[in-house]
């Protein structure tokens, strides 16, 4: 499995757990809810950079966006 794919599944669990929709993730990172669809989807791969404000975001440590399932 990639690594996006990885995250894309993590991502998706950890905003479910956390109750948020898309459009609350994009709002508390600054970013797109288009653009956060096509992170859970592994359409796109996302920098560092944005990796970090989802992280923050969610309220998470960026490694739990990249454990294996």
């Amino acid at each position: 499995m990639e690594l996006r794919e990885i995250m894309a599944r993590n991502l998706r669990r950890l905003r479910h757990e956390e109750k948020l929709t898309q459009e609350d993730l994009a709002d508390r990172a600054g970013l797109s809810s288009r653009y956060i669809g096509a992170i859970e989807r592994a359409d796109v791969s996302a920098s560092i950079d944005v990796v970090g404000r989802i992280a923050k975001a969610i309220g998470v440590d960026v490694v739990e966006l990249f454990k294996q399932p």
